[in-house]
């Protein structure tokens, strides 16, 4: 998810607007939204919160490049490390870790039903993403970088390599990503066209693939509606280093210069989506809704997908997701989707989430709804 904080053209001290995207995944910044705790939040000062999903605008490039001063994402790892990479002035100020349903997917006759059956197979390797920012490629390659780290987790799990199995190149199923903004579609509009055909289903169901990897809830309906089964979910191996992937951890990032012009509204910003964590950590059950819109995804498969949602919605600076974060950085690095390698340490600024808890502590509870 990406804040754009546009500055009044007569001062520099107060944005009159907010604007916001985000991936269609589950984030305590879009369950605040929906909540409708950021616009109350920031209404008072007179700044504006919008959506880039809702209102058409031609900004939509900014979700994907973050060539912007005061910007905010949180979102999928491959494009906030790839941003930094290429000299993006940005800070990490947090890492969630949300459970979302990561599977690999086979046919029902496949005989594939734990990661050691996965020996000798054939696992579907979407090809790199085409874009109008080709500098970009690298790191819009959504599909194909999640699918190589979701292999290599399932395969040690099982004491398995790349050696044992033959990856397939399929196409790739995202063109332009990245580019004008065309791809980044309003709410509701992108079950079919966005989310769903990152995945080679096809391929799986005409027998070119044994097996394909996916996430998220649309990705489950989809796999439903193709007879496919679930060979092995990911979410359930014990040890987490197997289930870092894109979205595992997830990060917060942030343009230095908000850090150093605008410290106020990034740490209120940052409260706000804290109490929403709590908020889901107390009542979980309350989300669906939300999460059906956040996530493209049926009652059925939101249940399914996010089970776990509330374990880990709380954004930290702890030793061990740093540790898990920096082990998705190299793995980026190692398979050609980063332009440079850079030291985790130096992007790292505790500050705001800092700040942020230290400002709940002194408000009152949250209405309960």
């Amino acid at each position: 998810m990406s804040i754009l904080l546009k500055p009044k053209a007569a001062s520099a001290n107060r944005p009159d607007e907010i604007w916001f995207t985000r991936c269609p995944v589950p984030t305590a910044t879009g369950i605040a939204y929906k909540l409708g705790w950021l616009t109350d939040s920031f209404e008072a000062d007179g700044i504006a919160l919008r959506t880039l999903q809702e209102s058409g605008s031609d900004l939509g490039r900014h979700h994907y490049d973050h060539r912007l001063p005061t910007l905010i994402r949180e979102g999928g790892n491959m494009l906030a490390i790839a941003a930094r990479a290429q000299g993006e002035p940005t800070k990490l100020v947090g890492l969630t870790w949300i459970e979302e349903s990561q599977l690999i997917l086979a046919r029902p006759d496949s005989g594939i039903v734990s990661a050691a059956d996965l020996k000798g197979k054939r696992l579907a390797l979407p090809g790199w993403s085409h874009n109008d920012i080709p500098s970009h490629v690298r790191g819009t390659s959504i599909a194909r970088g999640m699918s190589l780290a979701g292999y290599k987790g399932a395969l040690a799990s099982a004491g398995l390599s790349f050696d044992d199995v033959d990856l397939v190149e399929t196409p790739d199923r995202l063109r332009n990503i990245g580019g004008s903004g065309r791809d980044l579609l309003p709410r509701g509009q992108s079950r079919r066209s966005g989310v769903g055909r990152l995945w080679p289903i096809e391929a799986l169901v005409e027998g070119k693939v044994d097996a394909i990897y996916v996430k998220g809830a649309a990705a489950l309906d989809q796999a439903r509606e193709a007879g496919l089964v679930v060979a092995i979910d990911l979410d359930a191996l014990p040890d987490p280093r197997f289930r870092v992937n894109n979205g595992t951890p997830r990060p917060i990032t942030v343009h230095q210069s908000l850090i150093d012009d605008h410290f106020d509204l990034l740490v209120r910003f940052l409260a706000v989506t804290l109490r929403a964590a709590d908020w889901v950590a107390e009542q979980p059950d309350r989300l669906r809704d939300i999460l059906e819109y956040e996530t493209e995804g049926s009652p059925q498969a939101v249940d399914q997908a996010y089970a776990r949602l509330h374990e880990g919605l709380h954004p930290t600076l702890d030793a061990e997701r740093l540790a898990l974060f920096d082990s998705q950085k190299k793995f980026l690095f190692t398979h050609g989707f980063l332009n440079a390698d850079f030291e985790l340490s130096g992007w790292v600024d505790p500050r705001p989430l800092e700040a942020a808890r230290a400002l709940n502590e002194q408000r009152t509870p949250l209405p309960t709804l």
